[in-house]
């Protein structure tokens, strides 16, 4: 895993982002949901090539990890 460090401006935009235009729960939940879709469709698609299922296992993975960030749903009991 990489720990590459965002510039300023890009975490000035983030934060002018979520403070201003979408609550961070609300995008979360987005996520999640695009995701559930996502996952669904690849596992109904017989024909898929393995590399787009490792890009799919990648995509998924980090998605859920942002959605983890912004509201962290998966560590509450």
């Amino acid at each position: 895993m990489s720990t590459n460090t965002l510039s300023k401006e890009a975490e000035i935009r983030l934060m002018n982002f979520f403070n201003n235009r979408i609550d961070p729960e609300e995008m979360a939940k987005s996520i999640r949901q695009v995701n559930y879709v996502l996952a669904l469709g690849a596992l109904r698609q017989h024909e898929t090539l393995q590399n787009e299922i490792d890009n799919l296992q990648n995509s998924y993975y980090w998605l859920n990890e942002l959605a983890e960030i912004l509201n962290p749903y998966l560590s509450e009991e």
